[in-house]
């Protein structure tokens, strides 16, 4: 979870005090933009945790699920894939405007806990990815006994 953290605009100590003025209006009055030919897919994703484990569901669509990987490496978790682009021109016609997205598109993100990989678990189902993240038990201390 982010920590709240409070600016005063006005201070005098910073070397330029209307920096956060121009990250307010920044974009306001400009509409955003893209550039033809360069279509973007995000990840978008869905976080939920309980005391066992975290849930990840992550919008991916239009990819099969041979293209999704997804890597674990204690708290941290990376999902790619990958939209390969098919090439469809039948004789006499021609394509006035391709939308649909291809390429490589990656996302990583860390947990407050370790994850234990080998129960993890992902599913694929509609456009969507789920992941099952149970959290790995802490090793717990034991007292022993003096014989």
């Amino acid at each position: 979870m982010a920590d709240i953290i409070r600016k005063d605009p006005f201070s005098l100590t910073r070397a330029d005090p209307f920096a956060d003025l121009d990250d307010l209006f920044k974009g306001f009055f400009v509409r955003p933009m893209a550039f033809e030919g360069q279509a973007q897919m995000q990840i978008k994703m869905d976080v939920k945790e309980d005391d066992k484990a975290y849930t990840v569901h992550a919008d991916i669509p239009g990819v099969k699920k041979e293209d999704i990987h997804v890597s674990i490496d204690g708290s941290q978790v990376s999902i790619s894939a990958e939209v390969k682009k098919q090439k469809e021109e039948k004789e006499g016609e021609k394509v006035l405007r391709s939308e649909r997205y291809y390429g490589k598109v990656a996302r990583s993100f860390t947990l407050g806990h370790d994850v234990d990989e080998n129960l993890a678990e992902a599913k694929y189902a509609d456009g969507v990815l789920e992941l099952s993240l149970p959290k790995k038990v802490a090793n717990t201390s034991r007292k022993l006994t003096i014989k």
